[in-house]
């Protein structure tokens, strides 16, 4: 290399260097994003005891699987998502 282009390249890594290291200090410098505050839930949700039946059989895990009143609320929930059965459609 010539040495005008050695030392256009060598103040070329130094500016990228300075660049590189005051936009990683101004990021350290800027505080971290307050969590977002909890949603209130829909009046639906409120007065849903199906949702909140759901939520208990949600937080029971594996023993949800066997508790007859969770069986009970996703046969419920599937009814409400998927609608009667092919056979009583016709009906």
């Amino acid at each position: 290399m010539s040495p005008d282009l050695s030392l256009f390249v060598r103040f070329g890594a130094l500016a990228f260097a300075v660049l590189a290291m005051t936009l990683a200090g101004l990021q350290r410098l800027q505080r971290p994003a307050p969590p977002a505050a909890p949603t209130s839930p829909s009046p639906a949700q409120a007065v849903d005891p199906l949702r909140a039946e759901l939520t208990r059989c949600q937080a029971l895990g594996e023993a949800g699987a066997g508790d007859a009143a969770c069986l009970a609320a996703w046969g419920e929930s599937r009814r409400r998502f998927l609608g009667p059965p092919a056979g009583a459609r016709g009906r």
